[in-house]
């Protein structure tokens, strides 16, 4: 798998911690955008060291804090509803589990979990919870797992093509693989452009469409069978994206953008992230 004969799409700042400029490269062949310069493994790591990461942190600070964990506990009944939909109870393994939260609500509803987590500070907070940890993928055997998980993970992973012959590895045979992800096609994306907050460079490393996610499994012969809308993205993101393009939270705006971003999703099947459901040919 190569990523050549890329075509320059735009510049795009960091806006949370270094604010540094870094480009989107589009490559056409699985239509997929690629951060560039991608930085070193040593130097990946600082691109996360703020508080206001707030997916590494269990934080209630702000009402924007507070608001996105409202929303979070939402979304993790539906999570839950969704892998309990794929499988009967079993092995669930969530690569980049962040403070552990997914993987506590499964484990009270009686999966056998496992969890991922490079960050040291968000795998602290989720041990302090009783979530259990692996330090790498290669200490896990072959076809171990009913379920893997990958909660907005997949675009932060250096090297894609590994990660995505180590899930097919690490599958049953019969078993299911999720992936959510950014979709840098929704309505969202296109009407805040080099302000939307879900290119999040250098953090996210690749940025997906519906056809990016079909193709680059396909290599490894694992078939997309089903794709979700995460609805809750489009007003998170936009929320995000007001405070960059205009120097505060509209929320008005925002959820006006968020709203029309779903219309959008609903026609055109495009929503500003997706939940891919995939599993083995």
């Amino acid at each position: 798998m190569s990523f050549q004969n890329n075509i320059f799409y735009k510049k795009v700042k960091d806006y949370s911690v270094s604010k540094e400029i870094f480009d989107l490269h589009h490559n056409p062949e699985f239509d997929l955008l690629l951060t560039y310069p991608k930085p070193s493994i040593e130097k990946l790591s600082s691109y996360y060291e703020s508080d206001d990461y707030i997916s590494h942190t269990d934080g209630k600070r702000s009402l924007f804090e507070k608001l996105y964990h409202f929303i979070k506990s939402i979304a993790l009944k539906n999570k839950l509803k969704l892998i309990n939909s794929q499988s009967q109870k079993g092995n669930l393994l969530d690569i980049g589990a962040g403070t552990g939260d997914f993987l506590l609500v499964a484990k009270k509803d009686g999966w056998q979990i496992t969890g991922i987590e490079p960050g040291e500070k968000p795998r602290a907070i989720a041990i302090q919870k009783g979530v259990s940890f692996v330090n790498d993928l290669a200490d896990l055997d072959d076809s171990s797992f009913d379920i893997i998980t990958m909660w907005h993970v997949l675009e932060h992973v250096p090297d894609l093509e590994f990660q995505i012959k180590e899930l097919k590895r690490l599958i049953k045979p019969e078993g299911t693989i999720i992936i959510a992800v950014p979709n840098f096609k929704s309505f969202d994306a296109n009407y805040y452009g080099k302000f939307w907050a879900a290119f999040d460079v250098p953090r996210h490393l690749w940025h997906f469409s519906k056809t990016a996610i079909e193709k680059l499994f396909a290599v490894e012969k694992l078939k997309l069978v089903k794709v979700l809308p995460m609805k809750f993205d489009s007003f998170y993101v936009s929320l995000l994206s007001e405070k960059y393009k205009n120097g505060e939270m509209n929320f008005l705006n925002a959820f006006w953008i968020g709203w029309k971003s779903n219309r959008y999703g609903k026609q055109n099947i495009e929503y500003s992230s997706h939940i891919y459901v995939i599993k083995k040919e």
